[in-house]
């Protein structure tokens, strides 16, 4: 019997056919349009959600079913000893703390991590929590690193259009019609569990020297150290064509030349939800070094 199983949800960007590579389970998210359900990267594919926002569907999220969580539980206790299940930031989803209740029944064997992360950085944490299982980590003594490392990451990201902040209650639609007039590009940061407001400025390029302004200011700052002894990796994520995500990490090649740029994912969309398509975003993680946990 293996010791640890790892489960994610689609949240964290990891593909069904990239997880039967890792060896990893990831959670379809369903999401309600026009009343219908369907689940993500299972008859919800990136391409579709982007027809659906086009065509100004009633698009909204959800969390699994607990009945699916606690099938796919029991069917790996009977070749895994424990799980660690890393869900989407408690400050996003509700399915954490869902989970965490679930879990409850288990005796210690399913240990779920509120990780407080999305998307890139979220992916970080369950390719760290693969390393830590290797190294012979018990499901709770991961839980307990990631979430130890829960605020060792960073997201900015430049939303194209205010339309679907203004349709989730984020900005009023007097603030969205003057920043449509004037052009402006939002920038927002997610730092922990939160997607908040960082910057507004006219145009791409201002938008990404804003982003990557930012992300050099935590790369010199709080994540100093890490840049230094060689553990910490960014991470590009975008809702635009693969050609504008191929530029956009070009440029960030560029601008942090010492360090490496381990992934270009297509954004999670749960957030694309609220941002809409159009998005180009940086991420920095701190990666787990298992000898030094």
């Amino acid at each position: 019997m293996s010791r640890v199983a790892i489960v994610t949800d689609s949240n964290s960007g990891i593909s069904q056919e990239e997880a039967k590579k890792l060896g990893v389970h990831v959670v379809p998210m369903p999401f309600f349009v026009n009343g219908r359900v369907y689940f993500e990267d299972i008859d919800l594919s990136q391409e579709q959600f982007y027809k659906l926002l086009a065509e100004d569907a009633d698009v909204s999220t959800s969390q699994p079913s607990p009945a699916d969580i606690l099938d796919l539980w029991d069917d790996l206790l009977r070749s895994h000893q424990e799980i660690v299940h890393i869900p989407m930031s408690s400050g996003l989803s509700a399915s954490c703390a869902t989970a965490q209740g679930l879990a409850q029944d288990y005796n210690g064997k399913v240990q779920v991590v509120d990780n407080k992360r999305v998307s890139v950085t979220m992916m970080q944490s369950v390719l760290d929590a693969l390393t830590l299982a290797k190294s012979g980590k018990s499901a709770g003594q991961i839980r307990q690193i990631l979430e130890k490392e829960a605020l060792e990451s960073s997201i900015y990201l430049m939303v194209d259009t205010l339309k679907y902040l203004k349709k989730g209650g984020r900005i009023t639609p007097a603030a969205a019609m003057i920043g449509s007039v004037l052009k402006l590009k939002p920038v927002l940061q997610i730092q922990g569990d939160k997607l908040d407001a960082y910057a507004k400025v006219r145009g791409v390029k201002a938008a990404k020297k804003t982003m990557l302004d930012a992300m050099k200011k935590d790369v010199e700052g709080r994540f100093a150290s890490y840049a230094a002894k060689g553990e910490l990796k960014l991470q590009v994520a975008y809702t635009t064509s693969r050609e504008e995500a191929l530029e956009w990490t070009k440029e960030v090649k560029e601008a942090f030349p010492d360090l490496e740029v381990s992934r270009m994912d297509p954004l999670a969309l749960s957030i694309v939800c609220h941002t809409g398509p159009g998005v180009l975003a940086i991420a920095a993680s701190h990666t787990v070094d298992p000898e030094n946990v």
